[in-house]
């Protein structure tokens, strides 16, 4: 009776096997930083004021578990309106540079004096412009955040082309648009993803820390506020993670549209990553 047989290399395994070894570190140091904060705390008989043991803040986050997510939705709005018009007006100014790099100097200049506002200065200045309970002031405040590393990168990428391929590009009378589109605009890719990847914490940082000086009741930034201020700090902590764990995900999520998108930078990505 014939048997049928797999070949070395092939099946489910295979696959899992990579991805199994790139979550394997990182589940450890996990394991072992809240074993020892949890051993810290006990040990020391640290005041839940200075920090709570994670076994409380997890009772405060199963306690109080619909509140924070419908707060975090209400974050998480602003955030993807930030993120994503910071992200394409620093884009679209890239492209100008990248098209006229006279203009790049005053234009860089410009961000370099935006980019070095402080947050605490930039939140009451949209929540008065936009006001305190609109969103658009939390998004506002993402967008300026996100604007500077995009640009800079984006416009990296876009003017770093060899020149030989300008050359042949020029060699086969493309137009200034199809060399933007078909040569420059690859290029930038990896630069403007690594910006994303920046852009994300940022964002996440920018909207709470505006929501402390004013938001919807039900933001995340308020809760955390709140929670601090009644006090009740285990609660304030598990605002506090999911804030973290909302910027994980949308690395993780930049990155991999960033590997459906340059496949060729796959391979740097496993070296690091292995």
């Amino acid at each position: 009776m014939a048997t049928l047989t797999l070949a070395p290399g092939t099946g489910w395994t295979e696959r899992l096997l990579p991805a199994v070894r790139r979550a394997l570190p990182v589940a450890v140091t996990a394991v072992v930083i809240l074993g020892g904060w949890q051993l810290a705390v006990r040990a020391f008989d640290v005041p839940s004021f200075i920090v709570p043991a994670p076994t409380e803040i997890l009772a405060a986050f199963g306690h109080d578990f619909g509140t924070i997510m419908s707060a975090s939705r209400i974050t998480v709005q602003a955030v993807l309106l930030g993120l994503v018009g910071g992200s394409l007006l620093g884009i679209a100014v890239a492209l100008l540079i990248s098209r006229l790099p006279a203009a790049s100097a005053p234009v860089l200049t410009a961000a370099v004096v935006l980019n070095c506002a402080p947050i605490v200065a930039l939140a009451p200045i949209f929540n008065n412009w936009f006001g305190v309970t609109s969103i658009q002031s939390k998004a506002g405040v993402a967008a300026v955040m996100v604007f500077f590393p995009v640009l800079v990168n984006t416009t990296r990428g876009l003017l770093q082309v060899t020149p030989l391929h300008l050359e042949l590009m020029s060699s086969m009378a493309a137009r200034p648009r199809q060399v933007a589109v078909m040569l420059r605009f690859p290029n930038a890719l990896p630069y403007l993803f690594n910006a994303l990847k920046l852009g994300t914490t940022l964002s996440v940082i920018g909207v709470i820390v505006t929501e402390y000086f004013g938001g919807p009741s039900n933001a995340l930034g308020v809760y955390i506020a709140y929670q601090a201020a009644l006090p009740r700090f285990e609660y304030a902590w598990a605002g506090i993670l999911v804030a973290s764990a909302l910027g994980l995900l949308m690395f993780g999520l930049v990155g991999w549209i960033e590997r459906l998108l340059t496949p060729w930078q796959e391979p740097d990505h496993d070296d690091l990553m292995s």
